[in-house]
Order: structure tokens, then sequence, then C-alpha cells
């Protein structure tokens, strides 16, 4: 789909990855452990996080967002490929010929899970909810391309100055300040989802901190949630009052949080599990099973060095260059992944974006950004360590506790100390919650992060790093950086050959500074029971949806 708005540079997930898997054509061996699922309607499924949060204003994992996207819906629904179709909306989207008006025409048969009509003033609300500075919102940068929004979130404005209004019960004008390539895909993620103003306010500070404490409007309603973090089972139960509910096949998906491959490889043997995560051994070891599945998304794994501190020795570039310039890629995504991740050539994904020109992919176009180079790295640390006075440096590398995870750790430590002496490195995983929180807060030396897309545009990694981002979690800066990613979402928004001249530009200052060290494009190894049929993958944006799924008696 590209209508006159949407121009070339986006090729929303021509991946041949992308889409549907366990479709019609997959085989199913009736003598397989997978095959003892019963086929009754519910889908059990295996997650390695917690929740941190069911409130479409803070949401901002991907653990969170797939949730959200399955009981919730906005104007546009991602269909099985990947293309944004309306959902909320009765139809298309019409946009002006500058690209800055559109006019939403909502569907009257939408209802929340309570009753209620959804209408226009829902998705007003919940766009200003998430723009105003209270709500504290870390994606309410997201919101920037709509008018006024920016003034908003400064507290410059008010929220109901949004340019987003609602002309009758259903139908919806939104101004934007600037023609936005990517802003139909933004009305597809769960940021810009309607909020029932009714309960929100009656609910007050509980407000989606429990299942009960909301409404819903997507094809499930989110059942046995208890609490942001710390919950490890909820489920998604069919919706009866959603107006498409005749194409929802599922009666439930149960979820239930499991950190180690190992046991969800156990649950999966047992019939317990439908769909499981499996890492380093055990997805090679797994990879010819025909449940085997190897997703790759539009998202990027990388460390970011803390520079809040005036005194950060990671502020030194010779000292980031000489961390990244240690790191054998490959050997880190096919020993110790193995999982179909790829090596990262830069912070920008491949497989997500096409040169409008040419029709390259940015990533190949790009080149190898991020290169492994023993012979370097030592040079680059003998220089750091001149420059800052010192011999020798230790400090802790955070991640999530999965498996995986720690694994990355573990290795990235190994070489590190072995390449670099001096260097003593401290692996500390902890809960994705915990992560999240402080990682937020500054409260770290180098982590292992990573991004995956909110939408299928080079904007969505680039955007991060703008100084003053909330997401620049390290706070590495560039001024050369910042008028490049500017000038892509403003004078150059329209051309679609200078902005994407912009994007690469700036890709090549982060990557060269070492700004972060990109390290691999994740893929995810899991295995699906094969009677389990037509669940949907996206790489960029929420990552599942389970509308169109269900299980083959």
């Amino acid at each position: 789909m590209r209508n006159k708005f949407a121009y070339g540079i986006i090729a929303i997930c021509g991946l041949a990855l992308a889409g549907c898997y366990g479709g019609n054509s997959a085989t199913t061996d009736e003598s397989s452990s997978s095959a003892k699922a019963k086929g009754n309607g519910t889908f059990n499924l295996v997650v390695q996080q917690e929740m941190p949060t069911a409130d479409l204003s803070v949401a901002t994992d991907t653990i969170s967002f797939a949730a959200l996207n399955n009981v919730y819906e906005g104007i546009y629904r991602l269909d099985k490929d990947n293309k944004p179709q309306p959902a909320g909306a009765s139809e298309k989207v019409k946009v002006s010929d500058d690209g800055k008006t559109y006019t939403v025409k909502l569907r009257e048969d939408a209802q929340w899970s309570n009753g209620d009509p959804v209408t226009a003033k829902d998705y007003v609300f919940g766009w200003q909810r998430t723009v105003k500075p209270e709500t504290a919102s870390e994606y309410a940068y997201l919101f920037e391309p709509v008018e006024n929004a920016a003034d908003i979130s400064a507290g410059k404005k008010a929220p109901e100055e949004l340019g987003i209004k609602a002309v009758g019960d259903y139908e919806l004008e939104i101004k934007l300040a600037k023609p936005t390539p990517y802003f139909d895909y933004l009305l597809a993620f769960p940021s810009f989802f309607p909020q029932n103003q009714k309960v929100v306010e009656e609910n007050g500070k509980e407000y989606a901190t429990k299942s009960d404490k909301s409404v819903y409007n997507g094809p499930f309603t989110l059942e046995g949630f208890d609490g942001p973090g710390t919950d490890t089972e909820w489920e998604y139960k069919k919706n009866d009052t959603y107006w498409d509910k005749d194409e929802v096949k599922l009666s439930s998906v149960k979820v239930n949080v499991v950190k180690e491959s190992s046991t969800s490889l156990n649950l999966f043997k047992d019939g317990e599990a439908d769909d499981v995560i499996l890492s380093g051994e055990l997805a090679q070891q797994n990879a010819n099973d025909s449940a085997y599945k190897s997703f790759k998304e539009a998202r990027t794994s990388y460390l970011e060095y803390n520079q809040r501190k005036a005194d950060s020795p990671w502020k030194n570039e010779n000292l980031r260059k000489a961390v990244s310039y240690a790191i054998n890629r490959k050997s880190l995504v096919n020993q110790v992944l193995g999982d179909g991740s790829v090596v990262s050539t830069g912070l920008v994904p491949s497989g997500m974006s096409k040169n409008p020109k040419t029709d390259e992919d940015f990533a190949k176009e790009a080149g190898k950004l991020a290169p492994y180079d023993k012979e370097k790295a030592k040079e680059y640390w003998d220089k750091a360590k001149k420059e800052l006075g010192i011999d020798e440096l230790s400090f802790e590398l955070m991640a999530s506790d999965t498996d995986s995870s720690k694994k990355v750790i573990e290795y990235i430590q190994g070489v590190l100390e072995d390449t670099l002496p001096g260097m003593t490195v401290k692996p500390t995983p902890v809960p994705f919650s915990v992560r999240l929180d402080r990682s937020n807060a500054g409260d770290f030396d180098v982590l292992l992060g990573g991004w995956g897309a909110d939408y299928a545009d080079p904007s969505s990694f680039t955007d991060l790093f703008v100084t003053g981002n909330s997401y620049n979690r390290g706070r590495w800066s560039n001024e050369e950086y910042d008028k490049l990613v500017d000038a892509s979402g403003n004078k150059d928004a329209s051309d679609e050959e200078a902005r994407w001249e912009d994007l690469q530009k700036a890709n090549e200052i982060i990557s060269k500074e070492s700004g972060v060290a990109p390290l691999y494009q994740l893929s995810e190894a899991h295995l699906v029971n094969e009677k389990v049929k037509g669940i949907v993958h996206h790489p960029a944006g929420a990552s599942w949806d389970y509308k169109w799924t269900y299980v083959e008696e």
C-alpha cells in the first residue's frame, strides 16, 4: 500500500520473511510431541519477560506493545502483509494535497468491551493524554509530526491545542505540522490508539494496572493481568463486542513468562506450550525440527555507553571505538546466539527501507560501519588510556536476564578482557522491567539494549540519538548529527532523495564515532505447534497479531 503521502522511501517490510507464519502450507506430524496440544481454540504462548505496563500512553517495549496490539485497535491495523488497513476507520484516510490534513471516517459499529461506542472523542482524549507533560510518556515524541505536539509536551501549550479534533461522533480531523512520510504506519501503532476517557478517569492512578482497570476495543480483552513488571501469567480472551469478531477464531491466548529456554523447550515437548522462543545451543539443536521457525526483526541490538556525567570515561571516542572494534560480531551471532540473528553493519537494520531512487537497501548502501578489527581495538585502547590517564578500567555491563542476553554479555566480557588488557567487565543481568527503569534513570555504565522499528523507516532509529531524546540513554551528542536528522524531518521531509541522504549521513556519523556499538539484527528462533495457523508477525511495529490465528483440529 502506498498512497500519495507515503513517499517511496518506505518499503514497508518488503521482507520475504515478514507476515504470517504457521499458515496453511504447513504440515503436521501427528506423531510429534508438538501435536499433543489440544485443538480447542486456545493458544498457549510463552514469552521471555514480564509485561512492564498495559497503559497505551506509557508503553515502550515489545512485550507490552504485542499485548496492546491484540486487545486494542486504532485507526489502522497492519494486515497479514504488514500494510496498514482500515480498522477503527471505516475507509482509507483522506489526505490533503499538501500532506498535512487527514480526514478520518470512523466505523460506527466499534464498541468498547463495556458496551460504550468508540467515538472520535476517544482518539482525541487518548492522543492528548499521551502528549501532555504530566503523563511523562517516553513515546510522546512520536506525536511531534502532529500540530503543536512538541510544544504541548514541553508545557508551552495546552493539550487541547493538539492537531486532532472530533468533527462529529465518527469523524476526525488531524492536522500535521509537516508532511510525514510514515504517518499512516503510526496510525496502526498502539501509542495512537483510542482511550475511553470515562474509564481512565474513574480508575485514576489504578488505570491499566490490572486487566479489570481498563476496557478494550480489539480482537481480544486482557484478562488475569495482576500487575506491571511482576505478573507471569495473563490471557487474551476473545472480545464478543469487537466489530470484526467473526474473523477471530481463538477463544483464548494464554500467556506465560518463562525465561529459561530449556524450560520452554520442555513445555513445548510436553504439549503444554504452542509457541516458545529458543536461543543459543537449543536453537541450533532444533533448527531441523519441522516446528522450527526463525523470524528476522527490524531490530538492532547495541551497546550504549553512559556519558551523562562530565567525568564519564565513555565520553572518550577512542574508548568507545576500542570496545566496538574488539567484538567479533560474526562469532557472536553464529556461536553464541545461533537463532538466525545476523551481524549488524550499522545502526539501521537491513530489509526495512530502500533508496527511493535506486531501490538499494539502506543498510547495504551504508556499508560495513561496525567492523571487527582486533589490532585496531588495541590501538584505540592504548590511545584512550593515554588520554584518560588510566591503566585499567572496570565497569558493569547491564542487560535483561534472558538466557540469550546473559550469554551475549558473558561473551562480550570474555572478548574485551582478552583483547584489551586492563579492562574488567562485570556482567549484570537484571529483570526486564528493572533494566528499563535503570536505563531510563541513567543507572548503568554500559548497557546491552536495542531498538525495534515502530514504523518501517530509518528515522525510527536515527531519531533516537538526537540530543535530548529520552531514548538516548547514554546521552551521546553530536551537533552535525542533530542537524541532519532535523533536516530529514523538516526541510527535506518532502524531498525523498534529500531526506534519504540526510539519514545516511546521520547513520554514518553515529557509527564512525561509536556513539553506540551496533551488534546484531535480531532474529527470534521459535518452535510453533504445527496445528496453530495464521499467526501474523510484523518485523516493524507491534510484533505479533493473533486476530487471524486458529488451531487446526
